[in-house]
């Protein structure tokens, strides 16, 4: 078959778009950031002029000036053949990638009150490409399905099973796409099947998550009803004790202020008082900040906890991989991180972890570990993608 796949990935205040043909080829992307904002801006990876948007762009006209700009470029003479977009939330509803109609848009808008920073822009790229488009198959791809498997002893919390029966609280894990990716390029690599293969996928970036995937299948995740639980990330604090919402709201903040404080302050951000950005964070531990080094330290800590939860649901351990963008550039962390994870057999060479496995394909463990230990790229895009291209044409791949 022959025509381009067209990906969007709408967030809060940013906009990613990626083009593919028809076997599946990145041909471009481009970015949309600071959305709503008056310096609102666009760019075409790879090429050097800025797209300017007007102030207080909405993800809708982003969408259009990056489509113009695909366009002008000569990449999209013709509407693509599929779009696909990520959705963050799919609840129990979606278990895979659905083509989207009025029933889909409506489901996912009942899913919006477990994710609200997410599910309305998601709803919004949709309408968008939808108005741009209108005869082009749009096809929704879920953060949450790839751990539809979770068996119900990792995805239940122990609270009382009318808040599950009634409003559907309970785990359900986020980075799907990305984790699914994991399972099957980590099996690529160690010459299996994913069907027989069983990792620890940690996709560590902004937002950070971990989870254990059985013989392909996610068994436990770090990530819960929203994407506040687990890993301490950018500007989420993850795990903290539920009291302290009691003890924060008898200092006089209601919900709204709590919310913000654990998604928008807290994480490396809270941790170190000066960023997020885990480059910027390790160059002022370099220069003795010694906040830096302390969130740095409490980032991995975490991180290394949690991959000695994750190894309780596993039966075999085939490798620990690291993706996203602080897992596949920060060999500090990995070293770190690897660094309390000794009394499990895991050892790390030096050389192969400055270069992030870039010349060892993926590999970074010492001769003398016990388990693998993988740094991989992650391609979100390339899933939804792949999965637009499967719903909307049904045996054209999958």
């Amino acid at each position: 078959m022959e025509g381009t796949i067209l990906t969007v990935n709408c967030g809060s205040s940013s906009l990613k778009v990626a083009l593919f043909d028809a076997q599946l080829q990145k041909l471009a992307s481009g970015l949309a950031e600071r959305l709503g904002k008056d310096d609102a801006f666009a760019t075409i990876k790879g090429r050097p002029d800025r797209i300017e948007l007007t102030a207080g762009a909405t993800h809708e006209s982003a969408l259009r000036a990056l489509v113009s700009a695909l366009q002008d470029c000569g990449l999209l003479d013709a509407p693509p053949v599929a779009i696909g977009h990520r959705v963050v939330h799919g609840g129990e509803t979606f278990r895979k990638a659905a083509l989207i109609d009025e029933d889909v848009l409506t489901a996912i808008e009942d899913c919006a009150n477990l994710a609200p920073l997410h599910n309305p822009v998601n709803l919004a790229g949709i309408r968008a490409t939808t108005n741009l488009f209108p005869d082009v198959p749009q096809v929704a791809v879920f953060d949450t399905a790839f751990h539809h498997t979770l068996p119900q002893k990792a995805y239940l919390y122990a609270v009382p099973q009318r808040l599950y029966r009634d409003w559907g609280v309970r785990r359900y894990g986020f980075h799907g796409t990305s984790h699914q990716f994991m399972a099957t390029e980590a099996a690529r690599l160690l010459g299996k099947t994913p069907a027989t293969t069983s990792i620890i996928s940690a996709h560590l970036g902004n937002g950070c998550s971990i989870t254990a995937i059985r013989d392909g299948n996610s068994v436990d995740t770090s990530m819960g009803l929203t994407p506040l639980e687990g890993l301490v990330m950018g500007t989420r604090s993850g795990d903290v004790d539920p009291g302290l919402f009691d003890f924060l709201a008898n200092k006089g903040m209601n919900a709204e202020e709590v919310h913000r404080i654990l998604n928008n302050e807290s994480g490396l951000l809270g941790l170190s008082g000066q960023t997020n950005d885990m480059r910027a964070l390790c160059e002022l531990a370099d220069h003795d900040h010694e906040p830096s080094r302390t969130a740095i330290d409490v980032f991995c800590f975490r991180l290394a906890r949690y991959i000695g939860a994750m190894m309780a649901s596993l039966n075999q351990l085939d490798a620990l991989v690291f993706t996203g963008g602080i897992g596949e550039n920060s060999s500090l962390v990995r070293k770190k991180t690897l660094a309390h994870l000794g009394l499990f057999g895991f050892t790390m060479d030096e050389e192969l972890n400055a270069h992030h496995g870039s010349i060892s394909d993926g590999q970074i463990e010492g001769a003398d570990s016990r388990f693998r230990v993988l740094v991989i790229p992650t391609n979100e895009e390339l899933v939804i993608a792949r999965e637009a291209l499967a719903s909307a044409t049904p045996g054209s791949a999958g």
